[in-house]
C-alpha cells in the first residue's frame, strides 16, 4: 500500500471539508482589527454554555456582508473607534439548541443577567427565541462600539442579548450619552447597507443578502 498517497488524500478530504461554502468569508481575513468574541462559543450567553455548532471563535459572514462590514469599520476608525462582534453566522443547529433550552423551563442559569424580568416559559411568544433565525442565512450580525485605544466597550445602555425593553433601539429611560452611542451604531450601520432590528440595538442585517431564503447549517470552526 502506498502510504503517502493515502495521507495525500485523506489530508486533501479534510482541507476540503473545513471549506466553507461558496459565498461566504471569514471576517477576519477581509477585516484584520476586528474584534471578535463569539458568545456562543462561551459560557458567557443566555444558555450557559457553548452553543451547538460554534466550535471556534471564527466569525464566519456572507463576502457582501463582510465587505460592508469593512466599510463601517474603516470609517469608524477616523473617529477612533472599532467594531466588537458577538455574533454573526449562526449554524441551525445552535438555533435547535436555543430550542431545547428555551422548552426545558428548570434550566435557568443565567436569568438574573440576560433575562431577569421576562419568564422563560414566554420567551417563544414574546419574539426572543425562534425556529428560524436570520443569522443562518449568513448576512445577520449583532456588535457594538468599542474605544480605539483601549478595548473598552461604549455604554449601550443595556448588555447584549438582555431580553427587555431596555435593549430597545429607542428605549427612552437610559442617559443621553447611552442613547448617543446607539445612534452612532445604527447610523453607521444603517449607512453602509444594514438595516437595523428595533427590539436590539446590537441587531442588523445586510439588505439585499444573498441568501434570503437559504438557512445553512455548517459549524462555526
Amino acid at each position: 500500500m502506498n502510504f503517502k498517497y493515502l495521507y495525500l488524500v485523506l489530508l486533501s478530504s479534510v482541507v476540503s471539508f473545513a471549506q466553507l461554502p461558496e459565498g461566504f468569508v471569514y471576517v477576519k481575513e477581509v477585516i484584520p482589527d476586528l474584534h471578535v468574541e463569539l458568545r456562543y462559543n462561551t459560557n458567557y450567553n443566555f444558555v450557559g454554555q457553548p452553543v451547538d455548532g460554534y466550535n471556534s471563535n471564527r466569525l464566519i459572514l456572507t463576502k457582501q456582508a463582510a465587505e460592508a462590514l469593512r466599510l463601517v469599520q474603516e470609517e469608524l476608525e477616523d473617529e477612533n473607534l472599532c467594531l466588537k462582534v458577538y455574533d454573526g453566522y449562526r449554524p441551525q443547529q445552535g438555533v435547535n439548541h436555543f430550542m431545547r433550552w428555551a422548552r426545558d423551563l428548570n434550566d435557568t442559569v443565567n436569568k438574573t443577567i440576560f433575562y431577569p424580568k421576562i419568564k422563560k416559559r414566554t420567551l417563544f411568544k414574546a419574539g426572543y427565541i425562534a425556529t428560524k433565525s436570520g443569522h443562518s442565512r449568513g448576512s445577520t450580525i449583532d456588535l457594538t462600539l468599542v474605544d480605539g485605544s483601549t478595548g473598552e466597550i461604549l455604554d449601550m445602555g443595556s448588555p447584549y442579548d438582555f431580553f427587555g425593553e431596555a435593549s430597545w433601539v429607542n428605549y427612552p429611560h437610559i442617559s443621553e450619552k447611552q442613547k448617543e452611542n446607539r445612534q452612532k451604531l445604527q447610523k453607521v450601520m444603517l449607512k453602509h447597507g444594514f438595516r437595523n432590528y428595533s427590539k436590539e440595538w446590537w441587531h442588523f442585517t445586510l439588505r439585499w443578502e444573498p441568501f434570503p431564503k437559504t438557512y445553512f447549517d455548517f459549524p462555526v470552526e
